[in-house]
């Protein structure tokens, strides 16, 4: 029933930035936190960053740390990741995912997004 939207992707240089944005249809109880992924050709997923929805709680990969950032705006049920200084190995499908308990536990994501294309080149 929940439907979460991803925007904002698009084909940038190095060192460029990008803003993306997730938007859920609606928000339950059970809905705790958010959280970005990534996925390459070729290669498995990546988690990237999460965030309560209380926003007292945000996690990030080492790759990006420094560089994204994670914020939500609670009552537009959308969040936002910041990228800055992107890199050619940034380049992937983004998708945001709806976390229904601990943002470390990977099974606990359990709505998933579509996706957008971010590519960076060089």
């Amino acid at each position: 029933q929940v439907q979460l939207v991803e925007s904002g992707g698009g084909l940038v240089q190095a060192g460029g930035s990008l803003r993306l944005s997730c938007v859920a249809s609606r928000r339950t109880l059970s809905m705790y936190g958010m959280g970005w992924f990534r996925q390459a050709p070729g290669k498995e997923r990546e988690f990237v960053a999460a965030i309560r929805w209380s926003g007292d709680s945000t996690s990030y990969a080492d790759s990006v740390k420094a560089r994204f950032t994670i914020s939500r705006d609670t009552p537009k049920n959308t969040v936002y990741l910041q990228m800055n200084s992107l890199k050619p190995e940034d380049s992937a499908v983004y998708y945001c995912a709806s976390n229904r308990g601990r943002l470390s536990n990977y099974n606990d994501y359990n709505i998933w997004g579509q996706g957008t294309q971010v590519t960076v080149s060089s």
